[in-house]
């Protein structure tokens, strides 16, 4: 099976390995809300659909565009994806990951994900940005089961850092420049696509997670695998179910996304920008 997982991440990356015009130096996932991100705040130099990459999922949820964007945010390369792949789609978890696992291939040392959650840190308001500083995984297959892909990584990789204390303080930094309030917690991931229940948010809580949402977790867990160092926001786009008075949708997060998103930009350019300075001796 690892073979096979294997040879179809090589099969995407030979089929677009021309069509890469450099190589990145962070590999951004662009959540719900942020899909217009490379046309406002990066300088594109081009973009490669998903539906054209030869065995590679395509994301069918809306408001995902579904295409790899290269482009440069100020000086720094970055790749971005618009629109993830989520396992409650149908896909295998092997393919959940595998974008992250193709811009790897790429030679993106940085992995920056994003996404949209429901809040469940009674200090929490819809709107709020929370810098991801651990993870919980619910009932999602880790993406690392089955045989080892040696070519990717070691058969068992620490996860007491999973998110990089520098790239922390480097976003902690921004944020303190742009004068945002910035919270910090603990995400979990569940499968979908069904919101939560209330006794399953409590359930949650006591575990000690701050937020939670659909995606995110097995990616970080793949990339760190592969040797990347991953940092991650998360927008609250609403309280979760319990927690909330009024019934939740995917509308409503799509719409506090959106409201957020000016905020949110201008955090990820700084951030990134940081990034690109974090090593001197990077070649940008």
């Amino acid at each position: 099976m690892a073979d096979a997982i294997y040879e179809k991440l090589v099969q995407c990356y030979n089929s677009i390995k021309d069509r890469i015009p450099f190589q990145p130096k962070v590999a951004l996932v662009l959540g719900s809300g942020l899909g217009d991100f490379a046309e406002s705040s990066m300088k594109v130099v081009s973009r490669i659909g998903y539906h054209e990459i030869n065995g590679f999922p395509v994301s069918t949820v809306p408001g995902h565009k579904g295409q790899f964007v290269f482009g440069y945010v100020v000086d720094v390369p970055v790749v971005c994806m618009q629109g993830r792949v989520h396992y409650y789609e149908g896909y295998d978890i092997s393919d959940v990951v595998l974008p992250t696992r193709l811009m790897s291939l790429m030679g993106a040392e940085y992995l920056f994900l994003t996404n949209a959650s429901g809040g469940i840190n009674s200090d929490f308001w819809a709107g709020d940005l929370m810098l991801i500083t651990d993870h919980i995984s619910l009932f999602v297959p880790n993406p690392l089961i089955g045989p080892n892909i040696d070519e990717l990584g070691t058969r068992f990789p620490d996860m007491s850092t999973v998110y990089d204390k520098k790239l922390q303080e480097l976003i902690k930094e921004a944020a303190a420049e742009l004068d945002i309030d910035l919270k910090e917690g603990i995400f979990a991931q569940l499968t979908g696509p069904s919101f939560e229940t209330p006794a399953e948010i409590r359930l949650l809580k006591t575990l000690g997670a701050d937020a939670v949402a659909m995606s995110t977790v097995v990616e970080a867990i793949a990339a760190r695998h592969c040797g990347m160092k991953i940092c991650g926001i998360s927008c609250v786009c609403n309280m979760a179910a319990g927690i909330s008075a009024t019934p939740l949708s995917h509308e409503e997060v799509q719409a506090a996304a959106a409201a957020c998103a000016p905020v949110f930009k201008k955090l990820l350019s700084l951030s990134i920008v940081k990034m690109g300075v974090e090593n001197p001796n990077a070649v940008i």
